[in-house]
């Protein structure tokens, strides 16, 4: 994904950087239940869409529909593949779902009532378009100048964005090849609140910790779900960094260091 810019997408990019243990204890994970994958995963201050990501889940043991639920931290890939998708890519194109259509767009429907997560981020990205400099060309064709901005919860907690996961199975591969399954994931996203909405006019469902139970648990169907989200956003804060995170290739803790 060298050079690639998708800031024009929301939620587009994050940062995800804290310890895999201290997610584990955040959500009260069992150590058993985090992927090894997931300690293997290098932190990054620039997630991109198609990358892999961690994200909780609530779900029975594997090979055990009826046994107890168990709360774990796995890896999933950014871009919601539908279980009836053709080939992964179109995946590319679902990295968000918006909270207005989850249960009338058919990829989102049938996960929003049983397969919910939450992708735990340190912060996220957001652009906002400014002004085109004086003289530019009046045609529209000139390249529109964006300032980005990196967006964290007030109280520096996790940001817990409420996400959708799916299963797709991969029909060239055998049935004991382990890479048969892929699990991917996209992030729900709102009308931005009344602080943000001069960056953008959307932003990522934060999720309190009052609603993550509830929010996890695949027992609580669509409309419970969907009650859920009919909140006042969380409280964020924003400060103006550097161009550089437009890079996916750019990926270090000086994205985040405040600028002008």
């Amino acid at each position: 994904m060298g050079g690639v810019r998708d800031h024009g997408l929301m939620c587009g990019r994050y940062a995800s950087f804290r310890e895999a243990q201290d997610l584990a204890d955040a959500f009260a994970i069992d150590a058993a239940l985090v992927e090894p994958a997931v300690r293997e995963l290098a932190p990054s201050w620039n997630v991109a869409p198609t990358q892999d990501v961690r994200i909780v889940v609530e779900r029975a043991p594997k090979g055990e529909p009826d046994g107890p639920v168990e709360r774990s931290l796995r890896l999933a890939r950014w871009g919601l593949v539908p279980s009836w998708a053709k080939d992964p890519s179109v995946g590319n194109r679902m990295i968000n779902a918006r909270v207005e259509s989850l249960t009338d767009k058919a990829a989102f429907a049938k996960p929003f009532a049983a397969r919910r997560c939450i992708v735990p981020a340190d912060g996220y990205y957001e652009w906002k378009k400014l002004e085109p400099a004086p003289g530019s060309s009046p045609s529209g064709r000139a390249r529109v100048p964006k300032q980005p901005y990196y967006i964290t919860p007030a109280d520096d907690d996790v940001a817990a964005l409420a996400g959708l996961y799916e299963f797709w199975r991969d029909p060239s591969r055998t049935a004991d090849d382990p890479r048969r399954w892929l699990v991917s994931t996209t992030i729900v996203t709102m009308p931005a609140s009344e602080d943000l909405a001069s960056i953008h006019d959307r932003m990522p469902l934060v999720l309190p910790r009052s609603a993550w139970d509830a929010w996890l648990d695949p027992s609580v169907g669509a409309e419970g779900a969907s009650a859920l989200l009919a909140r006042t956003p969380e409280l964020m804060r924003f400060r103006e960094v550097s161009s550089l995170v437009s890079n996916v290739n750019n990926d270090s803790p000086a994205l985040l260091a405040p600028v002008g």
